[in-house]
């Protein structure tokens, strides 16, 4: 009887104990929250200089900043009580972000973002500007990066009198077939290839075979066309 008294009065201060919140100052709030605003403006400018895909969105950028601010709030808040901490992990599971990324680096963004907003929060103010600081070099050198070979989708409209005279011109190149479609009163292929340095005069050659009715050439990353 005594030993289940005891167990539960050391319980009862072990929970005591740890319900106890430890007093965030307005200093360490401030500086929280000023080191996670300027970790994020820089975000926003190395993406909007480093971007290289088809349409640029400023919300999405500027999302960047607003995520980093309210990481570090939200580390600010878990510090002061292990209780909370832990009721936090469970609530913020249940979150599920279905907007599509299409772009690697942009998943690598909001990373940079969230730990940034980590390191602040837990006033590790040098390794959150350091850190940022040597993501932001690697990224601006490896977008200033020059990719001399380009993959690029072909698309070649043609009669089928004319499928051997594109085929031998397409023979002088390395391509790979994607697809092709043939209709009664043409065929429409598609094939990826290679070019180095925008060498595009092929394109005209094409388009000046007999029976050639249309030729495009489209930027072509993998997921969608430029």
């Amino acid at each position: 009887m005594n030993d289940n008294l005891n167990f539960q009065d050391l319980f009862k201060k072990s929970v005591t104990h740890l319900e106890v919140f430890r007093s965030v100052s307005y200093i360490d709030v401030f500086l929280g929250l000023g080191v996670s605003l300027l970790i994020g403006l820089f975000i926003f400018y190395i993406y909007k200089i480093t971007f290289r895909g088809v349409v640029y969105s400023y919300n999405y950028n500027a999302a960047f900043v607003l995520m980093c601010m309210i990481t570090s709030m939200i580390i600010m808040t878990i510090s002061s009580n292990i209780v909370l901490s832990l009721g936090m992990v469970g609530a913020l599971s249940i979150v599920r972000f279905r907007t599509a990324v299409k772009d690697p680096l942009d998943i690598v963004y909001m990373f940079w973002s969230i730990a940034g907003g980590v390191a602040a929060g837990a006033k590790l103010y040098p390794l959150a500007i350091v850190g940022s600081i040597a993501i932001g070099a690697t990224l601006l050198v490896l977008s200033r990066r020059k990719v001399r070979e380009q993959p690029y989708l072909l698309i070649v409209r043609h009669s089928e009198d004319a499928t051997s005279q594109v085929r031998a011109r397409l023979q002088k190149m390395t391509y790979t077939l994607k697809s092709k479609t043939v209709r009664k009163d043409y065929v429409e292929m598609t094939v990826e290839l290679r070019l180095r340095d925008d060498n595009t005069a092929f394109v005209h050659e094409l388009s000046a075979l007999d029976g050639v009715t249309d030729v495009s050439l489209l930027n072509y990353t993998g997921d969608y066309a430029q």
